[in-house]
């Protein structure tokens, strides 16, 4: 055997190694969580908020976290959207390769990197110097700043590989340079640009430790974005630091909603991928 074909075979099944690993890793969590809360999973989970007692094993559900979930991550990937589009035109169409894309380029490289307490942490001193409580408005503000970065970064590299003739011929027919970005360049970008809306949204409504001092936490659903809210990650946390085995099982039966949430954005992401692929010119 030739040493290109033996490197060939041990790289294919480094690959399949890998890949298997990445497959299995996944299947484990869902098996682990799913045979853990399997049994404590029911429909007054989804469907009531916590009664008095509730974290003693008493009745109740955790319909408050969901919602509350749904609002922090909905409402963060939304204004991180209307920031990191404009955002991601302008470095591609006005700035291309000039030193200040570079500059903003490798600060959101840096804030990317950076742990999501971190961010808690810096607007949690900005509550405090403004005499503000926690709220669904200040976790949306942490939500949006952690995702911010992510959500820019990807759309920045989807629209960098829009083909130039496209522009060219879009300035040709007398279109502006504005018009060429929105009606050329974001349409052709369209199922990337989807993808990095749904990869946000799965990373905050999974994240605990970036809305732990800004969201608070609440029993109850908030009746505006001035009140504090609940969170599934940190409902399973606090059911989790619990020595009752029967809100442990809560716990995990809180994490398999999680998931079921995490995959459905995944699930709408390759569908909406595939639906406005029609609009790519390859």
């Amino acid at each position: 055997m030739r040493r290109g074909e033996l490197e060939e075979k041990i790289a294919v099944a480094l690959m399949k190694f890998a890949t298997l690993l990445v497959v299995g890793s996944l299947a484990a969590v869902f098996a682990i969580v799913l045979l853990r809360g399997a049994s404590a999973l029911d429909l007054a989970m989804l469907t009531q908020t916590p009664s008095g007692g509730y974290y003693f094993g008493r009745s109740g559900g955790i319909l408050n976290a969901i919602v509350g979930s749904l609002l922090l991550a909905g409402g963060a990937t939304a204004l991180a959207f209307v920031l990191s589009l404009p955002i991601a035109l302008f470095l591609r169409e006005y700035c291309k390769r000039s030193k200040f894309a570079s500059f903003v380029r490798l600060s959101l490289d840096v804030l990317w990197g950076i742990p999501s307490i971190v961010f808690g942490a810096f607007i949690f001193i900005i509550m405090l110097s403004l005499s503000s409580r926690a709220s669904l408005l200040w976790g949306i503000i942490t939500g949006t700043l952690f995702i911010l970065p992510i959500m820019t970064r990807a759309m920045d590299e989807v629209i960098g590989v829009t083909p130039l003739k496209l522009r060219e011929a879009s300035y040709a027919v007398g279109s502006t340079r504005l018009e060429t970005a929105l009606n050329v360049v974001v349409k052709q970008a369209l199922p990337g640009i989807l993808t990095a809306v749904l990869l946000s949204f799965g990373r905050v409504i999974g994240d605990a430790a970036s809305v732990l001092f800004t969201a608070g936490y609440t029993d109850s659903i908030p009746n505006s974005i001035f009140q504090p809210v609940a969170t599934l990650p940190l409902a399973i946390f606090f059911q989790l630091a619990t020595p009752i085995p029967e809100v442990q099982r809560r716990a995990y039966a809180s994490a398999v909603i999680l998931l079921i949430i995490v995959t459905i954005a995944s699930i709408a992401s390759r569908l909406g991928t595939r639906r406005y692929m029609k609009y790519v010119i390859r």
